[in-house]
């Protein structure tokens, strides 16, 4: 599939800001099922940007403003391709207890993506939910992450509003609602406690597939955020729980990190303003195949 993939973000200030400071993380990536042709970025007022690889792998850039502006205006654009994606049959054919001994021998390059962070506590905090997917050892991986990915879809709901990034993981917990970043972190959290490796996924995703009359997918109003787990062999697979089903070709990745922190779209500070509005659009448009 093809998609155009635009993401604005515009900051109006009461007073004027005397400089800012910003880096961004707004580009996707051309990786695994996804080929990046087209991408631009625009900056008002109109200053250089810098860029360097974070790491994680990611494609950071960056710009300062040293004057004076009333508003700060930021404008990504991509054309992306993406390939339908489905479980590697490795995943299908080993237990839950082989992949984890298999993926021993990968715990130098996996290490930040078992440990807990602010976002993602392990251990106590997932204790109220009594989660026993990841200890049938007898399942094989790929059924044993998939049904996870299932339960909690089907036992937390969707609700904007009722968290925000500070919202504590054992909150989100006992409230059983959240949204989509939210959803993520408790994924993160509960296959890191069972040592299973597992990353935080941001991106963008399409609505409403204009070909069927299949329900929208949730998440699309600006960016959206899913888990990509380690397979053994070395690869990744996204699972996106806001959605209950694997990451695919209706997903545009963007960054990856140990939770949202690593992988904000927009990070920094401005000096003088005493008060700012912010404006977020997102649009991802499927082009027409000729």
């Amino acid at each position: 599939m093809k998609f155009t993939v635009s993401h604005k973000t515009e900051y109006q200030y009461r007073t004027p800001a005397s400089e800012s400071y910003a880096e961004l993380r707004l580009c996707p990536q051309t990786v695994g099922h996804q080929v990046v042709k087209k991408q631009s970025l625009t900056i008002n007022p109109e200053v250089e940007t810098e860029q360097y690889t974070d790491f994680f792998g990611n494609r950071v850039q960056y710009f300062s403003i040293p004057y004076r502006h009333e508003s700060l205006r930021i404008t990504s654009r991509a054309e992306v391709e993406t390939s339908p994606v489905t479980m590697p049959e490795l995943a299908t054919e080993v237990t839950i207890a082989e992949a984890r001994q298999i993926m021993t021998n990968r715990l130098q390059a996996n290490y930040p993506f078992l440990q807990p962070t602010e976002l993602v506590p392990l251990r106590q905090s997932i204790d109220p939910l009594k989660v026993t997917h990841l200890c049938k050892d007898s399942l094989t991986f790929g059924e044993a992450i998939v049904e996870l990915n299932t339960w909690i879809f089907r036992n937390f709901k969707y609700k904007p509003g009722v968290t925000d990034i500070t919202t504590p993981l054992p909150k989100i917990i006992k409230q059983r609602k959240g949204v989509c970043q939210d959803f993520a972190h408790l994924m993160l959290a509960i296959l890191r406690t069972f040592r299973l490796p597992a990353r935080y996924v941001s991106g963008y995703i399409e609505a409403y597939d204009p070909e069927t009359t299949d329900p929208g997918l949730i998440g699309a109003a600006a960016s959206h955020a899913w888990v990509e787990v380690a397979l053994p062999g070395g690869h990744w697979i996204g699972l996106d729980p806001t959605n209950n089903q694997i990451a695919s070709e209706r997903h545009v990745k963007v960054a990856v990190g140990r939770d949202y922190r690593d992988v904000a779209p927009l990070t920094g500070t401005f000096k003088g303003a005493t008060d700012q509005k912010l404006e977020v659009i997102v649009s991802v448009k499927r082009k027409k195949s000729k």
